[in-house]
Order: structure tokens, then sequence, then C-alpha cells
């Protein structure tokens, strides 16, 4: 089992301008060998394999700046960017070929095996020195891998663990259905509802007027690069603050239950009504349920998937269809006379669907709480 820990760093002035040299090298390179294998395929009909341009780069006369291995890890990640590229064409899908980068889209090189180290709260680079880095908490595992990111104006260290063997799985005791929503960012089975943050929407007047200001500036100049910098911090602020959200409530929900169920929802479909665009992606069901399941994993615990089909229309009690427009958020069904939000119904008809095991552990509104009171909570 992988999993990732990230510090920040704090470069000096000269460790920062030697940074982004090591970045616009490893663009060049990238640039570069991509060049390669789309001229070789063009002009002889052959294709080149990561192992070929491995084979190249250390007749470059770029072997003194940067670390051979990272120069090494640049080739195998534009080999995966073709590997994927060739299945996503295999499959029907739309194929993206490999872009070339420019100066603002190259924000990362990896130290794959050796050539970093940290030692009394710096971290040791080679070809670059020591940066002090910020370790707010011990690592677990064994570290194979360190990337050194640059996220707009500030620095971090990210390492990859591996933590040895999953954990053995838990005899799920609760367990929960949730509905994602718009009103409510999820709703549970046991009628607890969790506010959405709308994080973008309260930022979005701040953002348009730093991109008017910014449409304003004349191109190529360093009133313009100033202004871009500012729109390209709210929108780290935003998505730094949906982040937050998102590991405290996936946090939340592993902690309380063995076995947390979700609809399998295709967001990317759902995002093309322009009408709802903008709402899903500021509530980021994706990356709140890609967190649960990692936690989960951790933890020893299930997160389940099941067929969103009907379960906003379907009654909970009686498995009765009640058809109703998204304006109607009340759950009234005519055959057995139930009533209650049509989330929380919602969240009971995909908690029914869990392979968990037994009916009496997955049904119900209060079978599955465990002494919260039901209401509405916001972190």
């Amino acid at each position: 089992m992988r999993k990732s820990y990230k510090f920040r760093l704090y470069p000096t002035k000269e460790q920062e301008i030697v940074l982004v040299k090591t970045l616009d090298v490893c663009r060049y390179l990238h640039n570069e060998f991509l060049a390669d294998r789309r001229n070789a395929y063009e002009r002889c009909n052959q294709g080149l394999t990561t192992f070929d341009q491995i084979n190249q780069v250390k007749y470059l006369e770029l072997n003194t700046e940067v670390f051979s291995q990272v120069k090494q890890d640049i080739l195998r990640r534009l080999g995966k960017s073709f590997d994927a590229f060739f299945r996503r064409c295999k499959t029907g899908e739309t194929p993206g070929y490999p872009r070339f980068k420019g100066k603002d889209r190259y924000n990362s090189f990896t130290y794959p095996q050796s050539g970093f180290k940290i030692e009394d709260n710096k971290l040791k680079l080679s070809k670059i020195g020591s940066i002090k880095i910020k370790q707010h908490r011990e690592m677990e595992g064994k570290i194979k891998t360190g990337s050194i990111k640059r996220e707009v104006d500030q620095w971090y260290a990210v390492f990859s663990v591996d933590m040895g063997a999953s954990p053995e799985k838990i005899d799920p005791a609760t367990s929960i259905g949730i509905d994602v929503g718009l009103n409510s960012c999820v709703t549970l089975s046991n009628g607890e509802q969790f506010n959405s943050p709308i994080y973008y929407r309260n930022s979005e007047r701040s953002l348009a007027a730093q991109q008017k200001r910014l449409s304003k500036k004349k191109k190529g100049s360093s009133n313009r690069l100033k202004q871009k910098l500012k729109v390209v911090k709210v929108h780290r602020k935003i998505r730094n603050q949906r982040l937050d959200f998102n590991h405290k409530l996936s946090r939340a929900l592993v902690d309380r239950f063995d076995w947390i169920v979700f609809e399998d929802l295709s967001i990317r479909n759902m995002v093309k009504n322009h009408h709802l665009a903008k709402s899903i992606h500021d509530v980021a069901w994706g990356q709140l349920i890609q967190m649960a399941k990692s936690k989960a994993e951790e933890a020893g615990k299930f997160v389940e998937l099941v067929n969103p089909y009907n379960t906003s229309q379907e009654c909970s009690s009686c498995g009765n269809i009640v058809r109703k427009g998204l304006s109607v958020r009340i759950h009234k069904c005519p055959e057995c006379g139930l009533e209650l939000d049509r989330d929380v119904n919602a969240a009971i008809n995909i908690l029914n669907r869990c392979t968990v095991g037994t009916t009496e552990r997955a049904c119900g509104v209060m079978d599955v709480g465990l002494g919260y009171e039901a209401g509405s909570h916001s972190f």
C-alpha cells in the first residue's frame, strides 16, 4: 500500500533560482524527446521506446545540471503519457496526444530512488543543495520516491511511501448510505446532512475583480505577470479550502462507519449540464469519494459504489416509484404513506443496495446511527 506525505519547503532566493533552472531543464528535456518521438513516427513510421530515449539522454550537454535519475524519470513519465494515449485510441476515447509544456505548465520533478535525504530539518537534494523543510509529522513506511513541486510561489516536497501490505479488513459492524447533492454536500441515511461549502461561489466576486484587472494589463508586461499571480492565488485558496473540507469530512465518515456506500455517479457526464456544472465542480464529489476510499483502505474498512438508478424516485419503505422533479424536496409515497426528505430517502436506498450482508445491518434510518443527532453540520 502506498501513501503520500506533503511538506512545505522554504528555499533561499539562490536555491529558488536553482530549482527554477532545474524545472526549465526538465521541461526542455520533455519537449525535446516528445519532438523526437513525433518526428520518428512522421518521418520513419517508427516509434521510440522509453528505453531508447534513456540511452540517448546521456549524450546531451545537460548532464551536469540535473541528477541523472531525475532525467530518466522525465522520460518514463513521457512514456506513460504515450501508453495512455494509445490505450485511449484503442478503447475509442478522446485520445489526447501528449502536449509540449509551456513555462507555466511544468511544475515538478522526481527523484525516483535516491538523490534526496532529510537531515536536521533540511532536505538534501543532489545537484541542488540543502533546503529548509517543515516536516510537521513523521513518515511511516519506506520512502520510495521524492518529488519537488512548485505551486505558484510556494515549493513542496511530496514523498511516496511504501506502507507494506494493506491491513486486514475488519468485520463491519456499522454501515451508512450517502447521497451527494448540491443543497447539502452529503446526506446520510441516518438523517444527518453536511452543508455544501460552495467556496468557489463565495470567492466568485473577488476572483472576477482580479480577472478583470488582469484583462486590462498589457501582454508581456511585468504588471501583467504580477496580476496573473494574484488570480492564481485566489484559485489556490479555493482549492485548499475545498481540499481541507473534504479531508475533514472523509475522516469523520471513516472514523464513524465501517462500510460506506456512495452512488457510482458519472460526474464527467453530469457537468455537461451547464446549469449545474459550476456547482458540481464546487462541491467536488469525486475528490470526497477518492479520499474516503484511501482512508478506508488504510483503516481496513470499506467504501462501495452502487448503481444510482432511481435512488431519488424509489420509496425506501415499499419500493414504489414516486416521480418528482429536482424542485420537489420532500418524498411522499402514496402507497405506504412514507414522508421524509428526498435526499434522506435516496441515502437509505443507496445503503440498501450495498453488499454488506444482512438486511438488519443495512436498513432503516435509525439502525445505522451512533448516538449522533440528525441534523445539518458544517466544518
